[in-house]
Order: structure tokens, then C-alpha cells, then sequence
């Protein structure tokens, strides 16, 4: 624990140099400043990011006038809420006054009233590990807060609420939420009690907004761990409420036709594909990752004793789409996931070597700017035991990008279009503007993907002979 606070004492030490002005002023003020919260955690964890948190008893309107007399750029957009934010030197810095709170206990909005003591400013956060103070002194010598045992909690790794957690999650039903992203990106497990109270209180989620779901959702995503925190979300009934088809996953096997544990396997598919990012938490291959089976439930059958999932992609993806519009997502999210999700199957529809230059052709194009992430998708979706098993299907998907590379080297794969364009298409059939044209246009497309790219007069000869055929 002495280590946890060394570092947490080095990382505000280091802070001194760029906001050492800041606390002047508020020292000349006569106010003290307080780096608090998440900031404080992260610091005693070594991983003090450039978004900071501190809190005053200063009033909003002192917090802004000193702001604007030593930052860069201040924003007041969270006044209202006693929150005064600004940058400074490439350092966002976020100030809050001492808040006391009470909540109405059926939303999540309080009613904003300001507090008089670091102590009840503190009692009334999520989350121990995230009720700790360092007050900043101008002379460098700093005080540490740590009234309710947040610094042991840290270092055990355990997230406890300040007061008894049903009052807590009472007051704002988002918690809950945050102790699984906390469970994902902290790799903290949860305590006895707050695991408890999140099951008898998982239907207190449907007072959170479908917006603010999301984002926690994507913070918990993008962790270390999801896992962990889809884990406990599943555990404590909280999912039913919020994305009921993940849950649906972990189906009863039937005795007499065993199959894969699909939640089990979704999740470990979810850490192989997270095992191959290169440049960060890759949002899109994640939720593909964690939802690409989750059309099976709704098609699994069972004949002779065995049981299939046949078109579960197809279902899945509408799947994956409804529920990810529901909770608000971007269009592009959306049907990035969707297509993703619809498309994971198409390379086990070839046998090893049975890749023919218009089935390469179409699964790159259909797949798009998504042809990287697919690739991913397809390789974590390798789960099963037997290595012989797994070393075939990464040999054939091998062979496929080979493919893949072969015929891009040749053609341009990543834009394959007719080899005429519309105004082509007009000009030789006679045609105007009209549904007349697009059709030909989609048989020279197919055309392109069957047989490669065509010499011009070929592919006019091809686009009469079609033309003859359909006034025929």
C-alpha cells in the first residue's frame, strides 16, 4: 500500500511544474484545490491520463475567474452542475465546488446543492477508490485525503461503495454500470456486497437513459478486461435489461446433442480478437467479436440427434443491428457491426482450396474497408481444442489472403466496379437516365466479379448480347 501512495504522491509531484500557477491563485484566493477522484486513483496506479478532476470549495463563478486568468481556453458549459472546465498547455483540467447532493430516486439527476467539507464531498462518490483527495500545496508539499479507506481498497483491487451500496445505487442506478466498466478497465473485482445489491436492484438500470448506457457500455468495451465486466453484468441480471441477446448466449446444451457453450465461446473469441489490435481498443471488432454468434439462440435446431444454427449470421447481424439502434449507436457503428457480424460465416463456406477467383472477388467486396477486421473476426473465431483442427483453419484462411493478394496484385480488388460506366452504358444501348441502366450496370458488375476485369470491346460486346437478351 506504501508503494500505491508513493506513486500516487511522484505523479502529482510531476504536475507541480504546469499547475503550480493554478494553485496559487486559488491559494491566493484563500481556497484550496484538490486533485480528486478518478485522477487521484489513476495516479496512484501510474496511469495518470491528461484529463484531470480536482475540487474546491470555491463557487463555480470564483472557480471560473481564476480559470480565465491563468488558462489557455475555459468552458462554463457544466456551471449549472458547479463544473468549470479548461486547457492549459495541452491539459484538460475539470473543477467542481464541494457537492451535497439529494436525489429524487426516480431519475438520476440530483438536485445540485454545494457542500462545505472535502469529506462529504467525497462520501457521496460511487465508489471508495474513487473517494480520495492530494491537496495541492504552492509550496509542493501536498496532503493526501483518504477518509474512507479508498487507498486499501486500490490496493487489493476491490470495488466497495462509500455508504451501503443499495443507497448508493439507490441514489444513481449508472453506478452499477460503472462498477462493471470499472471491473473491465481496472481489473477489479467487484465486493461481496455491491455484487449482491447490483442483482436485487438490476431492474433500477431502466431509469438510466439509453445514451448514457451506451457510453459505459463502450468504456467497459474498450477495457482490458470486458470480459470481466460483461461477466458481471450477465451475473447480476443487469444485461437482461439493457442487451438481453448477450445473455441469451449462455443456452441450456441438450443431453443429447452437445454443443459449445456459445457465451463461453463468444467471450473467448471476444479476447482473441482484442489479442490481435495493433493500434488500440478496436471498438467495431470488439462488439462484432462479442455478437457474431449471437443469431443462434433464434436458429438453433435439432434433427437426428444433432444440432445446427443454420443461417444464424443472417439473423444475427438483424440482430445485432436492432438492438445497437436501440441503444443509439452511429449509423456507421451500426452497420459496420451488422455487416461484420453477417459476413464471419462466409469463409467456412469454402472448403481448404476450393477458392475460386469470383468467390475471392466477391468476399472482398462485400467485405469493403472491413476486409481488415474480418480477417481478425474469422481468425478469433478459431475456439476449438483440437490443435490439428485449429492449425487447418489458419492454414486455409492463410491460403485465402494469399489469394486475396495474388489477385489483388493483378486487379484493383479494392474497387471493383464495371468495366463501363453509366454514361457508357447510355450511350451504347440508347438508353436515358432510368432503372434500365442501373440493371445493366449490376450486369456488368456481376460480370466483373465472375470473370475479372474485361477488355472494353469485350465488355461491350457482353453488355449487347445481355441487352438483346433482355428485350427478348
Amino acid at each position: 500500500m506504501v508503494g500505491v501512495l508513493a506513486r500516487a504522491h511522484q505523479a502529482t509531484q510531476e504536475l507541480t511544474p504546469l499547475l503550480g500557477g493554478l494553485v496559487s491563485r486559488f491559494a491566493q484566493q484563500g481556497y484550496p484545490l484538490y486533485l480528486v477522484g478518478g485522477s487521484v486513483r489513476d495516479a496512484a496506479l501510474g496511469r495518470l491520463g491528461e484529463d484531470m478532476d480536482f475540487t474546491t470549495p470555491a463557487r463555480p463563478q470564483i472557480i471560473k475567474e481564476i480559470l480565465e486568468d491563468w488558462a489557455e481556453t475555459v468552458w462554463d458549459t457544466g456551471i449549472d452542475y458547479g463544473t468549470v472546465s479548461a486547457a492549459y498547455h495541452g491539459q484538460q483540467v475539470e473543477i467542481t465546488t464541494f457537492r451535497s447532493d439529494v436525489y429524487d430516486g426516480d431519475s438520476r439527476n440530483p438536485e445540485v446543492t454545494y457542500g462545505d467539507s472535502l469529506e462529504g464531498d467525497l462520501v457521496r462518490r460511487d465508489f471508495r477508490v474513487n473517494a480520495m483527495a492530494i491537496e495541492l500545496a504552492p509550496d509542493g508539499q501536498h496532503r493526501f485525503h483518504d477518509p474512507l479507506g479508498g487507498l486499501q481498497d486500490l490496493a487489493a483491487g476491490v470495488l466497495d461503495t462509500p455508504a451501503a451500496p443499495e443507497l448508493s445505487f439507490h441514489d444513481d442506478p449508472l453506478r452499477m454500470l460503472r462498477a462493471a466498466r470499472f471491473a473491465s478497465q481496472l481489473e477489479f473485482r467487484v465486493a461481496p456486497r455491491v455484487r449482491a445489491a447490483m442483482a436485487d436492484m438490476a431492474g433500477e438500470i431502466r431509469r438510466i437513459t439509453v445514451e448514457r448506457v451506451q457510453v459505459e457500455l463502450d468504456k467497459l468495451m474498450c477495457g482490458q478486461r470486458p470480459e470481466a465486466g460483461l461477466d458481471l453484468l450477465c451475473e447480476s441480471g443487469i444485461a437482461e435489461h439493457i442487451f438481453p441477446e448477450i445473455p441469451a448466449l449462455a443456452m441450456e446444451t441438450d443431453e443429447h446433442a452437445q454443443h459449445k457453450d456459445v457465451y463461453a465461446h463468444s467471450l473467448q473469441v471476444l479476447r482473441q480478437a482484442i489479442d490481435q489490435e495493433e493500434d488500440g481498443p478496436d471498438l467495431v471488432l470488439r462488439w462484432a467479436a462479442l455478437l457474431h454468434d449471437i443469431g443462434k439462440p433464434d436458429t438453433r435446431e435439432f434433427t437426428d440427434g444433432r444440432v445446427s444454427f443454420h443461417h444464424h449470421e443472417v439473423v444475427g447481424a438483424k440482430l445485432a443491428r436492432k438492438r445497437l439502434r436501440a441503444l443509439k449507436y452511429p449509423k456507421a457503428v451500426i452497420q459496420d457491426v451488422g455487416q461484420l457480424v453477417y459476413l464471419h460465416m462466409r469463409f467456412h463456406g469454402f472448403g481448404e482450396g476450393q477458392w475460386t477467383d469470383s468467390a475471392v472477388r466477391r468476399y472482398v467486396t462485400d467485405a469493403g474497408d472491413l476486409l481488415p477486421r474480418l480477417h481478425k473476426l474469422v481468425r478469433a473465431d478459431c475456439t476449438t481444442r483440437n490443435p490439428r483442427k485449429a492449425a487447418r483453419l489458419q492454414r486455409t484462411y492463410d491460403h485465402l489472403e494469399e489469394r486475396i493478394a495474388h489477385i489483388a496484385a493483378q486487379e484493383d480488388l479494392a474497387r471493383v466496379r464495371p468495366d463501363l460506366d453509366g454514361n457508357a452504358i447510355m450511350e451504347i444501348l440508347g438508353l436515358e437516365p432510368g432503372p434500365q441502366v442501373g440493371k445493366a450496370w449490376t450486369f456488368l458488375k456481376e460480370l466483373r466479379l465472375e470473370e475479372g476485369p474485361l477488355e472494353r470491346e469485350e465488355a461491350i460486346a457482353r453488355l449487347r448480347a445481355w441487352w438483346q437478351e433482355q428485350k427478348g
